[in-house]
């Protein structure tokens, strides 16, 4: 399956890329967060495809009832977890707190506390598919894999947790600038998981 992963900075190239079918074999679009909601629903609408993401912290508080604070015609994953195709997609939202009253921050026991109201839907995928996750997608990065040392792009350490306890193939995710910033690599292998920073966008082909 090929998905359409983006976030954090509007490529408006894309939308002449989905108009001129370059996309065409694309079946899903996941957002990691800090991107203008009109921006996902143009690729949502261009595409025509289903769009799961998760908020960053630019991103206004989830409300299904304001049109300024939900992707209409997208799914919120945050703390969610579904399955498409054959694949089992989680989500998690967010980066580490860097200011008093910041939206969509949170402190790393926050985000443990967050993440571990996961786990029962993780085990029950576990027990009847065999397994707990396949794609997992986040707004910040792991601690200590393609973070930095600014405080506020720190890694959570609570996505380091479930990476652990769900053992996903895939994990994407937004939130540092590596191509903006030439840093590398923007992909890294833990254990059974592999992590790709997807700023702006790429396009990735997983396997079941």
């Amino acid at each position: 399956m090929k998905i359409l992963a983006v976030s954090d900075e509007v490529v408006e190239r894309l939308y002449s890329l989905c108009s001129s079918g370059h996309f065409s074999e694309i079946e899903l679009i996941l957002g990691c967060g800090d991107l203008p909601y009109p921006y996902l629903e143009n690729l949502l609408t261009l595409l025509n495809i289903p769009l799961f993401y998760v908020p960053g912290n630019h991103d206004p508080i989830y409300n299904p009832d304001s049109s300024l604070a939900h992707v209409e015609g997208g799914s919120n994953l945050d703390l969610k977890l579904v399955r498409f195709k054959k694949f089992l997609i989680g989500g998690f939202g967010g980066s580490i707190r860097y200011r008093p009253n910041g939206t969509n921050q949170y402190s790393q026991t926050e985000a443990y506390l967050r993440a571990f109201r996961l786990l029962p839907r993780l085990l029950l995928n576990k027990l009847n598919y065999g397994r707990s996750l396949d794609i997992l997608i986040t707004h910040s990065p792991p601690f200590g894999t393609h973070d930095e040392e600014t405080l506020a792009h720190q890694g959570l350490k609570a996505i380091n947790w479930l990476i652990r306890v769900a053992q996903p193939r895939y994990h994407f995710h937004g939130h540092t600038h590596f191509q903006r910033r030439n840093l590398s690599p923007s992909e890294s292998i833990h254990d059974l998981t592999k992590i790709v920073n997807v700023f702006p966008y790429k396009i990735i082909e997983v396997s079941h």
